[in-house]
């Protein structure tokens, strides 16, 4: 078998797997707990669940779940022009926001070229280079966020893409947009920005950046977004990318041809019509940044001021701190492997859920001093 293995390239057999959030069913049976006795904030999730539109229209499509999906997504393609103002041929559909990065990756990087990402920035945009035989090129934080002047000065005759994160994950931070436009404006036209708005639905309306309506300005733009996040439908596995005809054309060439299943199209369609769910997932998202930040402001921890639907803390010793909550049945996301030993990123959860992380890391710290 080891040889077999070592047909595989050294850039695949060098790939660090990446590691999700600790599922609930894991730690029920390490700890020998029940289920409902865990809180799990460790992945970003959406606490309110899906739209109750989008729990309609799942069950209606399972009852057609013996047929293939729409390989083209018609309809959910007709939902997001219509939703964003955007034209059918901009569109790609991906298993998750991360199937567009990676789509992207292979449409555009090859061995010996490279693509430039932050320190801090979310794992995939390494994993997704390095898997195309891509050299990725990490460039220092400022202020754990993207330093773009720094970004701007990495590139290089083989840069072929530069990944951008806003909000960034894990960190929370967020690039203005009249800095992000500015920066569009400064990168050569032949390398590609992929700008990545998973968390944009958690912006404040002001703070949004527009993005959309850049594409016409930079053909080299590639903005991808997420129904994982604030739509709630994680599960299902469903992202989209925009991007100037040419360039979608590309990405989706390297598509699987039913890479987004039915049901999840159909959940997706319904949660774009569900205005008010949206909205009262920002509400509770706000609420509940205020409730962590407000309590580790009480107990004298820093934390990263994030835009997102989490927020990063420093605990110190974040490694016993996170065993010790485990224990205690929460789950939170050490991001040691972010660069960020000391920290530990928490989701926004639901008031009572927040409450008890709070209690028991109230607790912990105590009994630690």
């Amino acid at each position: 078998m080891t040889g077999l293995c070592d047909l595989a390239p050294d850039y695949i057999r060098a790939i660090a797997p990446y590691q999700p959030g600790k599922p609930i069913s894991d730690l029920a049976r390490e700890m020998g707990l029940e289920p409902h006795q865990i809180v799990k904030l460790a992945s970003n999730e959406n606490p309110l669940g899906a739209s109750p539109k989008a729990y309609l229209a799942m069950q209606e499509a399972l009852e057609d779940i013996a047929r293939y999906p729409d390989g083209s997504g018609f309809a959910l393609r007709d939902a997001v022009c219509a939703k964003f103002g955007l034209k059918p041929e901009a569109l790609i559909f991906g298993n998750g926001s991360n199937d567009i990065l990676e789509l992207a990756a292979r449409a555009f990087l090859t061995p010996g070229s490279e693509a430039i990402y932050s320190q801090h920035a979310f794992a995939v945009y390494a994993l997704a280079t390095q898997a195309v035989g891509a050299n990725g090129v990490m460039v220092a934080a400022r202020d754990f966020g993207h330093d773009l002047e720094a970004m701007l000065a990495a590139v290089t005759p083989q840069t072929r893409m530069i990944f951008i994160a806003n909000p960034n994950n894990p960190t929370g931070t967020m690039l203005q947009k009249t800095v992000l436009l500015d920066f569009l404006r400064q990168v050569p036209e032949q390398v590609l920005v992929v700008l990545d708005e998973a968390y944009d639905e958690y912006m404040p309306l002001e703070s949004k950046s527009e993005s959309f309506s850049w594409l016409g300005e930079f053909p080299n733009l590639i903005v991808s977004r997420t129904f994982s996040k604030a739509y709630g439908l994680a599960g299902l596995r469903i992202g989209y990318g925009v991007a100037s005809p040419g360039v979608a054309d590309m990405m989706n060439r390297v598509r699987q041809p039913f890479n987004v299943n039915s049901v999840a199209q159909a959940a997706a369609v319904a949660s774009l019509n569900d205005d008010d769910f949206v909205e009262r997932s920002y509400a509770l998202n706000r609420a509940g940044m205020l409730q962590l930040t407000q309590a580790f402001d009480t107990l004298g921890l820093e934390y990263i001021p994030s835009f997102g639907n989490f927020v990063s803390v420093r605990v110190g010793n974040a490694v016993d701190i996170n065993r010790r909550l485990l224990e205690q049945g929460v789950i939170v996301r050490p991001v040691a492997n972010y660069g960020m030993p000391e920290y530990l990123r928490v989701s926004i959860g639901l008031s009572d859920e927040n409450s008890r992380f709070l209690n028991v890391l109230e607790s912990i710290l105590k009994n630690s001093n």
